[in-house]
């Protein structure tokens, strides 16, 4: 058992060659640098919950359903969780899982740094909410420690538990991204005794309540093995543990003591496990300079990680605003329903009127009529989710050539009309492109639309007093009656694709927050007939940092449809992928949600009903015909 009190690498290696450890020094460490001391976080003594206090848990009853996550559907039914018609039948619980990198995409968000406040436990729980974003709505979803530790009002030194964390979630309405509210720490050059008082003032913008991820009660699993099959059909786990001095130096391998100097305890998430190497997989919160770029092993029952409890969470909930950049025009996926991915849209009902419709995100995914609304729309409306409390905001070109805009108030539960605004020529029976972007916090509304003249014009609304909406000005010429689609990149431009009237699509782009200069950029395709629908999806998005392909559907000639992409990590030219449907007159809404990372498509046919097409690994396929628009 362990000997001497080592104080640098050099020395620690050298015990791990004396006890032919299975780990090894960081490789970053010099023989003659101090063992480092980055901070934990677990609270002495912190109210956690013991696995023996726990027991076997219903996971069928607790998971037993399909998933969004087809991969999840098929482990689910391989442990027999799922009748057998629910599911495809496989094998059981494999030998290692890593989520990192299952079935070919990435699911983990990237390693982050909690120092130098002992904040492990709320890294924990947000590295768990994003794992279970991405896992139940293949969607990337940043989340911000800071929401959590600086709303519980905790220090700079003072540590809680990720139990702590997740109540709080749970109680205040979800965990917020980072530019709604940051994680901050002391500012540089605070003495050391005057870090553990620091406290971030908590004041996070207004719109909060529509910029977060929500969550629904987490489950406690005490259990080893139901927690590999949870770790293998639904997700990570939190897990904490003691810490000793040789684990700040831990590098690659399987972490197994060999020091007896207890330095406090520590919180980390689990991503997977191997049971060949007998170890738990942990994404760590000290950086990517330690372990293995910030990923470490640890063996199993090791200085007490299997004596706690560890948590999970399923049913994810996830906010309009990380899913802006992936819906276009009438429809976007929310967060309402069973499994808090129903579709909504918006589509014209006759005699000027708007209708809402909705398609339960759980089977037996029917599409079902909601309210009315609007009396003057004089074409497809634009519909799109808001920060201000989940609402729905839609917007239509009207019969005397204006922009109206109507939402839905979630809390008062009707439609409300929102005013009319912009130019008096605006192309009646053309759709206007409109996104809620990130200047401005609230985030303003961005409304592009074609004039009488083949022109584009853009407007903005200041979301917050007095809500006036401005004249952007006008640019481009030659283009089509349809209108345009419109999306902010990740670097904050704003992109705009619109139809010519040589049935050619050209890009647009605006690359200055403050101004109004509108540029003119790459044109492509040939013989499209419609407006395009443009997002930024999933595809090429390998971390929450790095910008997905853009995927674009319009209607050519023959009513048919034609998708395109481009590759934006790359910067690669736009590519026609596919050409596919039949009697389609325009692309209304376009949308990548929580099936599988599946484009999902909203078509109005020439018979003027609305038909769903999409498309998963296998190609695209001919959905159910919705109804009259």
């Amino acid at each position: 058992m362990p000997q001497e009190y080592v104080r640098t690498a050099g020395e620690l290696r050298a015990r791990l060659a004396r006890q032919r450890a299975r780990w090894s020094v960081s490789e970053h460490l010099a023989d003659d640098d101090p063992l480092p001391r980055p901070s934990l976080g677990l609270e002495p003594g912190a109210n956690l919950t013991e696995a023996s206090e726990v027991g076997p848990v219903d996971l069928r009853g607790l998971i037993g359903r399909p998933s969004g996550n087809p991969h999840l559907t098929r482990r689910r039914a391989a442990h027999g969780l799922l009748p057998a018609a629910e599911g495809v039948a496989g094998t059981a619980r494999p030998a290692a899982v890593d989520w990192r990198a299952r079935w070919g995409w990435p699911w983990i968000t990237k390693v982050k740094d909690q120092n130098p406040c002992g904040s492990c436990w709320a890294f924990g729980a947000a590295g768990l909410v994003e794992s279970m974003a991405r896992i139940e709505h293949d969607v990337w979803a940043r989340r911000s420690e800071g929401d959590v530790h600086d709303g519980l009002r905790f220090s700079c030194g003072q540590g809680s538990n990720p139990e702590t964390a997740l109540d709080w979630i749970q109680a205040n309405g979800g965990l917020a991204d980072p530019d709604c509210w940051p994680y901050g720490t002391p500012p540089e050059g605070l003495p050391a005794d005057r870090r553990d008082a620091w406290r971030a003032e908590y004041t996070p913008s207004w719109d909060r309540s529509g910029r977060t991820v929500r969550i629904t009660d987490y489950v406690r699993l005490g259990d080893v093995e139901q927690q590999k099959v949870w770790l293998d059909t639904v997700g990570p786990l939190t897990a904490c543990f003691d810490v000793y001095d040789d684990f700040f130096a831990l590098g690659s391998g399987v972490y197994h003591r060999t020091d007896d100097r207890l330095a406090g305890g520590h919180c980390v998430l689990v991503v997977g496990y191997d049971d060949a190497a007998g170890c738990w997989l942990f994404k760590n919160s000290w950086g990517t300079g330690y372990h293995v770029g910030g990923f470490g092993r640890i063996g199993y029952g090791e200085v007490n990680i299997d004596h706690w409890a560890k948590c999970g969470l399923r049913g994810t909930n996830i906010d309009p605003w990380t899913k802006r950049r992936l819906h276009s025009g009438s429809v976007y996926e929310s967060g309402n329903g069973r499994a808090h991915r129903n579709f909504e849209m918006s589509a014209t009902a006759g005699g000027g009127r708007l209708r809402h419709w909705w398609r339960e995100g759980d089977a037996p995914f029917a599409w079902a009529r909601a309210a009315t609304y609007a009396t003057d729309a004089s074409g497809q409306p634009a519909f799109t989710g808001s920060t201000y409390n989940r609402n729905m905001e839609s917007l239509h070109v009207t019969t005397d050539g204006r922009l109206r805009h109507w939402y839905y108030e979630q809390s008062g539960g009707a439609w409300r009309d929102g005013g009319v605004f912009g130019p008096g020529d605006a192309a009646i029976g053309s759709t206007p492109a409109f996104i809620q972007s990130d200047y401005g916090k609230p985030g303003n509304f961005e409304v592009v639309v074609r004039t009488a003249d083949g022109r584009l014009n853009h407007w903005w609304r200041i979301n917050g007093a007095p809500w006036t909406w401005n004249d952007g000005g006008r640019f481009g010429s030659g283009i089509a009656h349809y209108g345009p689609a419109l999306v902010q990149t990740r670097s904050r431009h704003l992109d705009l694709v619109a139809t010519r009237t040589d049935g050619r699509m050209q890009l647009w782009w605006r690359d200055d927050p403050n101004g109004f200069a509108w540029r003119a950029g790459e044109v492509f395709g040939s013989g499209i007939t419609s407006a395009p629908c443009l997002i930024e999806g999933q595809y090429g998005a390998v971390d929450e940092d790095t910008a997905g392909n853009y995927e674009l559907c319009a209607v050519a000639g023959g009513g048919r449809i034609e998708h395109w992409w481009r590759g934006n990590a790359g910067g690669s030219p736009w590519r026609r992928s596919a050409v596919f449907g039949h009697d389609a007159l325009a692309v209304t809404g376009m949308l990548q949600g929580s099936f599988g990372f599946n484009l999902e498509v909203i078509v109005l046919r020439t018979d003027r009903r609305l038909q769903h097409w999409w498309r998963d690994g296998e190609g695209w396929h001919e959905g159910p015909v919705i109804g009259p628009a």
